[in-house]
């Protein structure tokens, strides 16, 4: 019986070997195929573009039913991560019924005081050395990130103007701080960390001169503040997200509430663990939250959100849906096209002769591993100077 698995390693056995060099068998198989003139050039191509329509036809449906499925998705709330401590969406029926932020003030700007370091930094950071210093974390400092970063170099002293710009913005708050009605502890955790910050700036700027040694020993001294800024950030997002979940849930009602999908959009950066999600997480169904909860990853916040977050949950229902029948025997594969894994990635796993995946570790077999030798794993490794480097030194 003819497999997925058998079937790709027999009919992609010319695209594999172009891929690993092989030109002789290429060759031999193109010779199989076109004897070299224009008209059965013609009508290789012909043949190909008939199969490639094929996927195009597929393509044209998908996005039909992925387009009429948006409509259908309900109830949705759709989460867009940001400084005020996320914008929250609910869609109910088609409509949407409600959009807030429920975090209180507080969060931001405990927030905004914690990231003082990180815009000191943000300012000097090109003038660094690009020679990581003899500091107890010199290890974990990769000299390759550091030599990007600091591309400007210590040379130039381009980075006093907008520095001492910044350090009116600090001072100007710094002396607002007893007016904001902030809690005590804050206010000196606030206080402490602007007047930490002050001092290294004017030291600078007075010796024309800092380097990664003095900034960290600032930024270590000001960690006890920012500790207790995120305390008083996080109970004030927790109280705010957990609010707006029972009061959405009161309002869509508990049958509703059973199939809630909720989206949450951050960036790259703040994609795993996501703030929002865990606090959401123990709001949902218990039983449908790891299917229903989506963290999706974005380079920048999108300028159409709620299309975002409802386009790629259309796309996930529908492809756990269709693995399910596209794919009904195999169910290993069924998972992939269900989750986030590429469908062929087993397969090139396989093939590459790497190990099988915690994710995924039934979906190896021995068709894959005897494929990778066959079409010449090694030299798919030689391809690899690192890879190959990387063999060689263990």
């Amino acid at each position: 019986m003819t497999t997925r698995r058998s079937f790709l390693g027999g009919a992609t056995a010319v695209g594999a070997a172009t891929f690993l060099g092989a030109s002789a068998v290429n060759a031999n198989a193109a010779e199989a195929v076109v004897d070299g003139t224009a008209d059965s050039v013609s009508l290789v191509r012909q043949a190909r573009n008939s199969m490639l329509a094929v996927n195009s036809g597929m393509r044209s449906n998908y996005a039909v039913l992925k387009s009429d499925l948006i409509k259908q998705l309900s109830p949705v709330i759709v989460v867009q991560n940001d400084a005020r401590g996320g914008k929250f969406t609910l869609i109910h029926n088609g409509a949407q019924v409600a959009s807030e932020n429920p975090v209180d003030e507080i969060f931001e700007l405990a927030k905004s005081i914690s990231h003082v370091p990180l815009g000191i930094f943000s300012v000097i950071a090109p003038y660094l050395s690009d020679k990581v210093p003899n500091l107890p974390n010199a290890s974990r400092i990769d000299p390759h990130d550091l030599d990007m970063v600091a591309f400007k170099g210590t040379a130039s002293d381009g980075w006093i103007a907008p520095l001492a710009e910044y350090a009116k913005t600090l001072a100007t708050a710094r002396g607002q701080l007893t007016k904001a009605n902030l809690p005590a502890p804050m206010v000196t955790s606030c206080s402490q960390l602007l007047d930490a910050a002050g001092k290294f700036i004017a030291v600078s700027i007075q010796s024309k001169t800092f380097d990664m040694k003095s900034f960290e020993d600032f930024s270590g001294s000001v960690y006890p503040n920012i500790r207790t800024n995120m305390t008083h950030a996080a109970a004030a997002q927790i109280a705010g997200v957990q609010d707006i979940m029972k009061r959405w849930r009161a309002k869509i009602g508990e049958a509703a509430w059973a199939d809630l999908y909720t989206v949450v959009l951050s960036q790259w950066t703040t994609y795993d663990l996501n703030q929002n999600s865990i606090i959401i997480k123990p709001c949902m169904n218990p039983a449908k939250v790891n299917t229903h909860l989506i963290d999706l990853a974005t380079v920048e916040p999108p300028a159409d959100p709620i299309f975002v977050a409802l386009d790629n949950l259309a796309r996930i229902v529908q492809d756990n849906i269709a693995a399910e029948m596209v794919f009904p025997t195999a169910t290993v594969v069924a998972d992939a096209l269900k989750g986030k894994q590429d469908l062929l990635s087993d397969e090139i796993m396989g093939q590459l002769g790497k190990p099988a995946s915690s994710a995924n570790p039934a979906s190896y077999s021995a068709a894959a591993a005897g494929g990778a030798a066959a079409l010449g794993a090694a030299a798919g490794a030689e391809a690899c100077p690192f890879h190959a480097k990387a063999t060689a030194r263990a």
